[in-house]
């Protein structure tokens, strides 16, 4: 119902916006660029540096799976150059009827500068149903769980497929972009190693989540998320599965609790107080929190948070 609500949102907005034609502005000197996550962009900028223009549409505190549309997303999406997504159904409540609005025939599906920050990911939790049943499981994603950009080695992969796109765009400037995305991969590489360490001392502690988000940060820093507020994606918990979750947590004294900003805390601060648990509010994108700047930041504060709750519940 959300995503039928979103397309009729986007359709209302349209019929008020009044298009510009359609043309590039990379004679003015920098590549238009539209991302939907502000991670996106983050990446973009560090690869493109001053040659591109970046605005993302998603704001890093908002659930991805749910933006509302504004005329200003049309008309930048109208002149935009490249529009780089995460994809695998992440947006896709979203960003079909966007890219229709546009008119624009660059970014639009088989455009060359649609670019899908996915491509050459290893995905996780590609399920193996029908996708005509899959909606009964609630909230799950037919390509796989979206949420990938939150293991750091998948920025890497990122990068490479926006250098391919930019240089696609600007051949002489292929030098230039294969020397930021290969510094972007060192720091990444340094960083992950850094990160790595710090978190190797509680390799394999079991948490609760709320929604199935962190797969990917699960994989990459060796924590064993088993269970979730929620009962399923999507699909608020009822008070029976709250009791469940609260006799697993007792069961197998599992103390820490990880909730991203956008979601009802209440549940979570109601299990915190029956378990001892603590809760803790994890950035699922840069600008989650006002002190999270960059992609550097987003790992820096989810790991800062989850050593300060395991130490405190030693």
């Amino acid at each position: 119902m959300n995503r039928i609500v979103t397309y009729l949102r986007v359709g209302l907005v349209v019929s008020a916006v009044v298009l510009w034609p359609e043309t590039s502005l990379r004679a003015n000197g920098g590549v238009k660029v539209v991302t939907t996550l502000p991670d996106l962009k983050y990446i973009v900028e560090q690869v493109g540096g001053s040659t591109v223009d970046v605005f993302a549409i998603a704001k890093g505190y908002q659930d991805p799976h749910f933006v509302d549309a504004k005329p200003s997303f049309v008309l930048r999406l109208n002149k935009a150059d490249l529009f780089v997504q995460i994809g695998l159904d992440l947006e896709v409540g979203w960003v079909p009827p966007l890219l229709e609005a546009a008119r624009n025939k660059r970014i639009y599906f088989g455009g060359s500068g649609l670019v899908n920050g996915a491509h050459g990911v290893d995905l996780l939790e590609v399920p193996q149903v029908d996708p005509s049943t899959m909606r009964a499981g609630g909230d799950i994603h037919v390509f796989g769980n979206p949420h990938y950009w939150l293991d750091p080695r998948n920025g890497k992969v990122i990068a490479e497929n926006i250098y391919n796109a930019l240089k696609a765009i600007r051949p002489d400037d292929e030098a230039f972009y294969r020397r930021n995305t290969d510094r972007f991969a060192a720091r990444i590489d340094s960083a992950y190693q850094h990160w790595s360490t710090l978190m190797a001392p509680y390799a394999g502690t079991r948490i609760i989540a709320y929604h199935n988000s962190w797969p990917y940060f699960e994989q990459a820093f060796g924590i064993d998320i088993v269970g979730f507020i929620e009962p399923k994606p999507g699909i608020p918990p009822a008070p029976s599965h709250l009791v469940s979750v609260i006799k697993q947590m007792r069961d197998e004294k599992l103390k820490t609790i990880i909730i991203s900003p956008y979601f009802d805390d209440k549940p979570a601060q109601s299990l915190a107080r029956r378990t001892g648990a603590k809760v803790v509010a994890m950035a699922p994108s840069v600008g989650a929190f006002p002190q999270i700047i960059t992609y550097f930041d987003l790992f820096e504060h989810n790991i800062t948070m989850l050593l300060a709750a395991f130490r405190n519940s030693q």
